[in-house]
């Protein structure tokens, strides 16, 4: 499990690798990764938008940004938890992933949540750091 605290919005990310999804004779690894954003701070916020910074074992760097998570931007009252997973393919069979949430406060105040480095490391191998 990693975990990041800003501005008192924590993040926990558990990634799993997904073996019946992957094929390393095909050069295609899955990974699910599931996200619990808990609100600890005494304002309502919203997720608006993400980006995740993705590089595998062979230094091959991916970006992507979108609005929300799976479809949704959540809001998040204090104390309130949103949970959602998703899912990250690479040619390699291991990465890290990283990356920040673009949220918005009740006053309309924008800011930006870190998302921990996470790392993508199929069973068996020796892990590699990105």
């Amino acid at each position: 499990m990693y975990e990041a605290t800003t501005h008192g919005i924590r993040v926990k990310v558990e990634p799993q690798f997904l073996e019946h999804e992957s094929d390393a004779r095909a050069g295609r690894y899955f990974w699910a990764y599931t996200i619990e954003i808990t609100n600890e701070s005494a304002c309502t916020v919203q997720l608006r938008t993400r980006y995740w910074q993705i590089t595998d074992a062979a230094g091959r760097v991916e970006e992507v940004r979108g609005a929300g998570v799976v479809g949704e931007t959540p809001v998040l009252e204090p104390g309130q938890s949103f949970k959602y997973t998703s899912g990250c393919p690479l040619t390699e069979p291991s990465g890290v992933m990283v990356g920040r949430y673009g949220m918005v406060d009740g006053d309309g105040q924008q800011f930006e949540v870190d998302v921990p480095a996470f790392s993508l490391d199929s069973p068996g191998i020796r892990p590699v750091l990105n």
